[in-house]
């Protein structure tokens, strides 16, 4: 049975694999019934969503008009600030945007950055703290860039644009990551207790596609991207807030993939458990793991709680 046969609400949420077998989410699981899977991971799960969308989507094009409105016929690639560490096996992404970073801090950051930018012919533009842009010529080509969720965790040689063609994408980072390395306020982020800015993550380039299609009513989200598709597909979208929650309905999607499953629990669970209550919803986890609750569901008492 596919998840889009029947209009229900729709809830995103993390790798069932992290989901304790405590957790309420499994008592709801034990007297739903399991759908066929979907695709896995943040990136595939945006795919399930709006029709079209892969790896190669230009993010950075569809995130900057979200925020400025000026994509125009550019070509944009994202920059976002980043954290690298070297280990015994090279250099690893551990953090993507999400760095704790006001905006003056992302701007004084960036300065010494620009006129490496201006140099070989590129703008950076600081979108917000955590969203930092590229643009290029509109006649500009550019290699294939990695999504975070594909590097996160794993040795930049890996993801890192390959060839000749990349070649000037990774003298460039590796510029940039020599700044950022000197820059003073990352040792005053360090007496902090919080990570550095040593990297930025470039990704998603191209230029802003035409409309996108989604059989999504709304979404209920905190995250940038997911938030930018469905204004680019002319769908409702508001933040994640426990307001907006409680009122979310048929076509809708919550959207809580960010979120460890022992924050749904204490935070989220008393607005959500109402809405299962009264209405069809499908849960699709970040693992691709599909299930469909309807309300009389809460009468099946004879199943155990799903593992």
């Amino acid at each position: 049975m596919s998840a889009r046969s029947e209009r229900s609400l729709q809830l995103w949420l993390p790798a069932l694999a992290h989901v304790e077998p405590d957790h309420p989410l499994r008592e709801w699981l034990a007297r739903a019934d399991r759908l066929a899977d979907g695709q896995a991971g943040y990136l595939g799960g945006l795919g399930d969503y709006f029709h079209g969308i892969d790896a190669d989507l230009p993010a950075a094009a569809i995130t900057r008009e979200f925020l400025m409105g000026d994509a125009g016929e550019a070509i944009w690639l994202s920059a976002d600030p980043a954290w690298v560490q070297p280990d015994m096996n090279g250099v690893r992404l551990l953090a993507c945007g999400q760095l704790q970073l006001s905006m003056d801090e992302a701007q004084a950051l960036a300065e010494p950055l620009k006129p490496v930018f201006n140099e070989a012919g590129l703008q950076l533009e600081i979108s917000t703290p955590d969203r930092w842009h590229l643009k290029l010529p509109g006649d500009a080509t550019l290699p294939s860039f990695a999504a975070p969720e594909q590097a996160l965790g794993e040795d930049l040689s890996q993801h890192l644009p390959p060839g000749p063609q990349g070649r000037r994408w990774r003298v460039l980072l590796n510029e940039i990551q020599v700044l950022l390395h000197q820059h003073p306020l990352n040792a005053q982020r360090h007496a902090r207790g919080l990570a550095p800015v040593n990297s930025l993550w470039l990704w998603g380039g191209g230029s802003l596609p035409g409309p996108l299609d989604s059989s999504l009513r709304g979404v209920i989200s905190d995250d940038l991207l997911l938030r930018a598709l469905a204004s680019r597909a002319d769908v409702a979208q508001h933040p994640r807030t426990p307001e907006f929650v409680a009122t979310a309905a048929s076509g809708w999607l919550i959207d809580l993939q960010d979120l460890p499953p022992g924050e749904i629990a204490s935070r989220w669970w008393p607005t959500l458990q109402p809405l299962v209550d009264r209405q069809p919803v499908v849960l699709h986890f970040a693992g691709a793991e599909r299930w469909r609750r309807k309300p009389w569901h809460r009468w099946r008492i004879w199943r155990g709680a799903a593992r």
